[in-house]
């Protein structure tokens, strides 16, 4: 198994999109790229810690590429809106790959060259691609949170 890290916005969104590609064996969702030890979801919410919301992925390369796992990435969220996606603004609402290796880090960074050059957006790209750092789990509630959500209303 290989993990990859994906901020996109707010991460509940992130990690629902990655749970259905086959090949995915798990996810969660946390905090990374910042600088303040082991922060709170209101922490990161303030602004005062630098890290971005991210959805961790745990993945089986036999059944599904990091390329493919890019491709999913940048189709769920606006890799040119800086700090923001949608209503949700901030720097921990940031476009950003967090790479595990240098295979991931070359291929986030030609993916990423390919997409700006394709003319898909008429503004430039600006998800950051930096090395993985510590990687905070955010709490229980904050886990499979739309899976969550849809089990109460079935209940």
């Amino acid at each position: 198994m290989e993990l990859a890290t994906f901020g996109a916005g707010c991460f509940w969104g992130v990690e629902a999109a990655f749970q259905k590609v086959k090949g995915v064996t798990s996810t969660s969702v946390g905090y990374m790229g910042g600088h303040f030890p082991n922060p709170s979801y209101l922490d990161v919410l303030s602004r005062i810690t630098g890290h971005a919301e991210v959805a961790q992925v745990e993945y089986d390369p036999s059944k599904v590429s990091y390329e493919e796992l890019l491709d999913v990435f940048w189709n769920i969220h606006d890799p040119t809106s800086l700090n923001r996606q949608g209503a949700d603004r901030g720097e921990q609402y940031r476009s950003v790959i967090f790479f595990h290796n240098p295979q991931q880090e070359e291929v986030a960074k030609r993916s990423k060259e390919k997409l700006q050059m394709s003319g898909r957006f008429d503004k430039d790209i600006v998800t950051e691609i930096k090395p993985a750092k510590e990687y905070y789990l955010a709490t229980e509630e904050h886990q499979q949170y739309f899976e969550k959500k849809r089990q109460r209303s079935h209940s």
